[in-house]
Order: structure tokens, then sequence, then C-alpha cells
């Protein structure tokens, strides 16, 4: 029977033609979702990737307000001290705001590794010890 069997309007279907339809109309739900499911991601995505072009814009963007900003600071401080020494002072305290950041960056992967679900892991296997009947 194909899959867009429907019958006729002299045609009675009794229990036996639904049963015999189910199979069919499971299997076109499923696609059918499947689809569904297949372009609502797709647009999801592709607002995603919109989405991250405009962070990764506006990330450029911030980052040379930085550079204009860091100009000013060392243009700010030449009024009162030499350009030269200006600019070191400036330069130095970014490379210690550089170092806290790295710093911090760097404890915070320690506690981040190895990326295993690792309280998962532990629950799945507690589970598995309680299915086989091993309580602790």
């Amino acid at each position: 029977m194909p899959d867009d069997y429907n019958p006729g309007i002299g045609e009675k279907l009794g229990l036996i033609g639904l049963f015999r339809q189910l199979p069919a109309q499971i299997s076109r739900l499923i696609r059918d979702e499947l689809r569904a499911a297949q372009v609502e991601l797709v647009e999801k995505l592709k607002g995603a990737g919109i989405g991250a072009g405009l962070v990764l814009g506006g990330a450029i963007v911030a980052l040379y307000a930085l550079g204009v900003l860091i100009t000013t600071a060392i243009l700010g401080l030449a009024t009162v001290l030499a350009p030269w020494l200006a600019a070191l002072i400036v330069g130095v305290m970014l490379l210690v705001v550089a170092g806290v950041l790295v710093l911090l960056g760097r404890n915070k992967l320690k506690t981040a590794v190895p990326p295993l679900p690792t309280e998962s892991i532990d629950s799945v296997k507690e589970d598995i010890r309680t299915l086989k009947g091993e309580n602790r």
C-alpha cells in the first residue's frame, strides 16, 4: 500500500485498514518533523552566524578604541612628564594588567581540565551500580 493511501468516497476504512496505514502515517510524521526541525535549525544557525559576525565587528572596533584611549593616556601624561616616560609608564601598566589577566586565565583553565563531565560520569556509574544491586 503506498504511503499516501487514502480511501475513496465509497470505501470504508475498517480497523484493520487503519492499522495497515499506521506505519506509513508514523513514518510520514517522523519525516515531516525532521524536515521541520532541519528548517528551524538552519534558520537559527543563520541568525547565530550573523550575530557572531556582528559581535566580531564590535570587538574589532573596541580594539581600535582601546588603542585610541591608550594613546590619549600617553599624551595626557606627556603634558606633565617627558613623552618617552609617559609612554613607558603606560606600557608598563598595560603589561601588569596583561600579566594579571594571564594568571587569572591560567588558573581558570587549570580548574577546567580535563574537560569531562566528571559529576555526570560519577552519577551514571552510581546508577549502574544501583541497577546491578551493588550498594556502597
